[in-house]
């Protein structure tokens, strides 16, 4: 199984990025996908994640309104539209799958890809 998050850059505060997170090795279709992101000595934390069949979606209060989760299950894809960035969303961001869950918590996911780092200035 590979995650690979792609996406990530140098944006100025008030600036968008779209994040894609590109899929193998399982069954897509089965799999609900989550964002992640870790910001230099702090925890790692959920950021959003959509489910595997309804499209069902779910967003951390901090970006919910700014970001916009979406899949698109004939490209194993899954991407993560961030508009209004602001200083506090830099961070290196993960997307994770999980066949079982569909879940705000890292600990329900199996599979993690390897992160694409993303740094707003000011």
């Amino acid at each position: 199984v590979q995650l690979q998050a792609s996406g990530g850059g140098l944006v100025q505060a008030g600036g968008s990025l779209r994040l894609s997170c590109a899929v193998s090795g399982l069954t897509f279709g089965n799999s609900a996908i989550a964002w992640f992101r870790q910001a230099p000595g702090k925890e790692r934390e959920f950021v959003a994640t959509i489910s595997r069949t309804t499209d069902t979606t779910d967003y951390a209060d901090s970006v919910k309104g700014r970001f916009t989760i979406s899949r698109d299950n004939a490209k194993n894809t899954v991407y993560l539209l961030m508009n209004s960035l602001k200083l506090e969303d830099t961070a290196v961001y993960y997307c994770a799958a999980s066949e079982r869950y569909y879940s705000r918590y890292g600990r329900n996911y199996d599979y993690w890809g390897q992160g694409t780092q993303v740094t707003v200035s000011s």
